[in-house]
């Protein structure tokens, strides 16, 4: 005798059908809006959205366009110092440097000739209170960032536009003060 399993598909026959509607309590949406198709969380394409947008804290939802305005305003804040926030770094680490060594090696030139290059030579002592100000700032830079990409991850069309306006807009306000060094002995072309 044949036996078959007259089970309907997507039955568990075990312990009878399989349920595939969410409880009330397990439907509730921590990461915005529905986006169709039943999947909970972030909707993972870009959007204008301006009720029902997270930003970065549970229960810190953007619920209006005013609240769309002044979450871009502070998001676009937060891009330009943290712009800022690398190019002070690298202007403390430069103030801090200390054990500076300049060396020099001769380095045949294009004719025959042999040229001297220098080079300078600076390190950081390691308990140092400049390189435990450089550490905190660099936790501070870190958190900014993975924050700033979180927003980014919203895929909120506004909070992305405010990342990068103020991304670039603090690189313009400070960049200009980030040295640039140039070798007058650099040889290749």
């Amino acid at each position: 005798m044949d036996h078959m399993n007259h089970t309907p598909m997507g039955a568990d026959p075990t312990h009878g059908h399989h349920h595939t509607e969410a409880h009330p309590t397990t439907a509730h949406n921590h990461g915005g809006g529905d986006s169709g198709g039943g999947h909970m969380g972030m909707s993972m394409t870009f959007n204008l959205d301006c009720h029902n947008v997270p930003l970065l804290f549970e229960g810190l939802l953007i619920n209006s366009p005013g609240e769309m305005v002044a979450a871009c305003i502070g998001v676009f804040l937060l891009a330009a110092l943290y712009e800022g926030l690398k190019i002070g770094r690298e202007v403390l680490l430069r103030r801090s440097q200390v054990n500076v060594r300049y060396n020099s090696m001769p380095v045949p030139g294009a004719d025959g000739t042999v040229l001297m290059e220098t080079h300078k030579t600076v390190g950081q002592r390691m308990l140092s209170p400049a390189h435990f100000l450089q550490t905190l700032l660099h936790i501070i830079q870190v958190v900014v960032s993975y924050f700033l990409m979180l927003i980014f991850m919203t895929y909120n069309g506004y909070l992305c536009i405010a990342v990068a306006a103020g991304a670039g807009m603090g690189y313009f306000l400070f960049s200009w003060r980030k040295a640039v060094v140039v070798d007058i002995t650099e040889h290749c072309h």
